[in-house]
């Protein structure tokens, strides 16, 4: 199975990886990546399953350090 296109430029932002998650880090995420949405997804918290291409999606631990970046 290929791996899916990056669309939402989640490759150009990996090195954020390990850092804590702030808003404005959020913006420069957004902006360097090019997605057209970003999601943050927090421990316990509730979020639809529908996967969209141009959303970068950010996973942090509960101290808000970001654990993933991919395209969601």
């Amino acid at each position: 199975m290929s791996q899916p296109e990056d669309l939402c430029g989640a490759e150009q932002v990996q090195r954020y990886v390990g850092t804590s998650y702030t808003e404005p880090l959020g913006d420069t995420l957004k902006q360097e990546s090019g997605a057209g949405a970003l999601r943050v997804k927090r421990p316990g918290m509730a979020y639809t399953l529908e996967y969209r291409a141009d959303r970068l999606d950010v996973s942090v631990n509960k101290e808000d350090v970001i654990q993933t970046i991919q395209c969601g």
